[in-house]
């Protein structure tokens, strides 16, 4: 079976520490690995939208099965843009929400992360959010749900394709059943 590990620390004499992005199942400490030289890398661009994706750039929701052609791809890990590249203006996003426009207004082009226990509205807030960019604001969403329940993920499918944003929105997931380095590669 073939796991994805991504390098963290070589130890020397041809040994390494990873981080599994994909289930140990069968893997034993001292087992020889192959090197692929590769970074793990993901689709971008408009071929991404309306598709569910795991940490290596899998897509998750190609039900048909036909071919999906995936023309560009980039690292997970990559050097920040320079900085005579970066917006000088700082232009406030409105979410439409009071609540979060007063008290914790967010900058446009920015990430967004929002943090809590279960069952407290993270996702109804993103799901608003989400369908404010699409509709009110012609934008393209990322969401990358870090931990969630595979049914936590399906209802926001669904209701993203219910409310017409899901061929707005890209999605990640690194779910609750998978590695922690799963998890931590998808954040």
């Amino acid at each position: 079976t073939e796991i994805t590990l991504e390098i963290a620390l070589h130890l020397g004499d041809d040994v390494v520490r990873a981080i599994a992005l994909k289930p140990t199942d069968g893997l034993v400490r001292g087992q020889e690995v192959r090197d692929t030289g590769a970074a793990i890398s993901v689709p971008v661009g408009d071929v991404t939208k309306g598709k569910v994706f795991n940490v290596t750039g899998d897509i998750l929701n190609n039900v048909g099965g036909e071919p999906i052609e995936i023309t560009e791809r980039w690292p997970i890990h990559r050097k920040p843009p320079m900085f005579d590249q970066l917006e000088s203006k700082t232009q406030l996003f409105e979410t439409g929400i009071k609540v979060i426009d007063l008290l914790t207004p967010y900058v446009q082009g920015g990430k967004i992360g929002l943090f809590g226990g279960a069952g407290v509205g993270k996702t109804v807030l993103i799901q608003e959010m989400i369908q404010r960019v699409a509709q009110d604001h012609g934008g393209v969403s990322v969401f990358a749900g870090v931990g969630e329940r595979t049914r936590e993920g399906n209802d926001l499918i669904m209701e993203m394709e219910e409310a017409g944003v899901f061929d707005k929105t890209a999605l990640v997931f690194g779910q609750m059943d998978e590695p922690p380095g799963t998890r931590l590669r998808v954040a």
